[in-house]
């Protein structure tokens, strides 16, 4: 696995219409670590020119109680280009960027994003990008498609999309191997996994919900959109290390020291053997919540 890109911390990400008025006047009092304004499935093809032109507003509007804003983006590529060039914005934080084809198409909206960014007077890089599997071709170029772009820091499987170019049933049986594999190749070059180990098309039963989001942590998850206002506290929770994780990781750590001064690269704790790679994941944990409270301090100031 390769060195994390500088990650943002997107646990939750709420989905939002950017055309309906009332979802993105509330937007901002859900607590979501990002509002992802959508131009895609959500707005009908005839509201999709008048939809880009609200992107810049509601951008201001849902994000201003801290979220970062990313906007999911259509295909075909004369509409993702359209897009892109209402979204690349101070205001936006990145694009998710549906039924990614290939690298290739991964490095020409890349390239398009780096020129507006120069022309805006934006840093380079500023827009970060998610990548969609959504078809089976693109699934069989899934590492390729996640070293593709510097910009690009998650990747996730369009489950319901993904599902039906293959003729399967979207349930966690039938995407657990596709959604696995994801997983491997999001995190072979460093970026997040996002998503669910099953189908989110319903909700309603809170309790079952959390136990599936805590079975996809479990699975490498580290973020997931959320349809429903509902989902998102119950997401950002379950994609955040507990206090008990936090301390037994410093526990770990403190021990590695000790055990290193006298001379040993393994000990036991609580009748368990401990070693490099359990320390390592330690590690990783300690440094996801350090970039939590980070964020969650920048959000209070």
């Amino acid at each position: 696995m390769k060195a994390e890109r500088d990650l943002p911390v997107w646990r939750s990400l709420l989905y939002v219409p950017v055309n309906v008025e009332k979802f993105v006047d509330k937007a901002h009092t859900r607590g979501a670590d990002a509002v992802q304004l959508d131009l895609e499935d959500s707005v009908p093809p005839a509201e999709k020119a008048h939809a880009r032109t609200l992107v810049e507003a509601a951008a201001r509007r849902v994000s201003q109680a801290g979220a970062d804003v990313v906007v999911r983006i259509n295909r075909p590529l004369d509409l993702a280009v359209r897009d892109i060039e209402a979204c690349v914005l101070p205001g936006v934080q990145g694009l998710a960027i549906t039924k990614v084809e290939g690298p290739d198409h991964l490095r020409l909206l890349d390239e398009l994003v780096s020129e507006l960014e120069q022309k805006r007077g934006l840093a380079h890089g500023h827009i970060k990008f998610i990548a969609m599997i959504e078809t089976p071709r693109s699934y069989f170029d899934m590492p390729a498609i996640a070293s593709a772009a510097e910009r690009t820091v998650a990747m996730s499987i369009g489950g319901e999309d993904f599902a039906s170019e293959v003729g399967m049933e979207p349930t966690e049986e039938t995407l657990q191997l596709p959604k696995q594999t994801m997983i491997y190749a999001a995190k072979s070059a460093g970026l997040m996994p996002f998503g669910y180990i099953a189908s989110v098309a319903g909700f309603g039963d809170w309790e079952g919900f959390r136990k599936m989001v805590r079975r996809s942590r479990q699975f490498g998850f580290m973020g997931a959109s959320c349809i429903h206002p509902g989902q998102v506290p119950i997401v950002t929770e379950e994609y955040t290390p507990s206090a008990e994780e936090v301390a037994y990781a410093k526990r770990l750590i403190e021990a590695d020291r000790e055990a290193a001064a006298a001379g040993r690269g393994s000990f036991a704790i609580d009748g368990k053997m401990i070693d490099i790679p359990v320390i390592r994941r330690a590690e990783t944990l300690l440094k996801r919540h350090a970039a939590i409270q980070a964020r969650e301090a920048k959000r209070k100031a």
